[in-house]
């Protein structure tokens, strides 16, 4: 088994990151790794709460996720079960992987660390790095860097 790791840097607080991975609403705005909006997020943001999320890719097919949070930590950590419920990565059907969110003040705003592990495969690992860097970039944008923070 196998893991993606992406660190991103985020203009904003941990907490109103945080709310961006607990959230419908904040889920909504950039799960999926296209320029495309969710279909629905539905979230019970508690220990053994269930989270589900469907959304469309640019080829038309739509992927649904679902798990359960496992462990909720405000503002620093998120830790998920996760599986495709519909379309996803092939070599993970009938998986329950892991999902994690690890949330860090910086000057800037927030280093988040996240860490999809109990992958199947090398080529999985490497496909869902691929979706969750798309889908961070949305996230990003969501907090753009103020003109000062850029140098400008």
């Amino acid at each position: 088994m196998t893991q993606a790791v992406l660190v991103r840097r985020i203009a904003a607080r941990p907490a109103i990151v945080f709310e961006a991975l607990v959230t419908a609403e904040g889920i909504a705005s950039w799960w999926g790794p296209d320029d495309l909006p969710v279909i629905f997020a539905t979230v019970d943001p508690r220990v053994r709460g269930r989270f589900r999320v469907r959304f469309r890719r640019l080829d038309g097919g739509e992927h649904e996720c679902a798990g359960e949070f496992l462990e909720i930590v405000k503002p620093e950590r998120v830790v998920m079960s996760w599986r495709w419920d519909a379309g996803g990565e092939p070599d993970e059907a009938g998986n329950e992987s892991r999902l994690e969110f690890n949330l860090r003040a910086i000057d800037t705003g927030t280093e988040l660390t996240l860490i999809h592990s109990a992958l199947r495969s090398e080529a999985s690992a490497h496909s869902h790095e691929g979706g969750w860097a798309g889908a961070l970039e949305k996230l990003l944008r969501r907090y753009p860097q103020p003109p000062a923070a850029l140098g400008v």
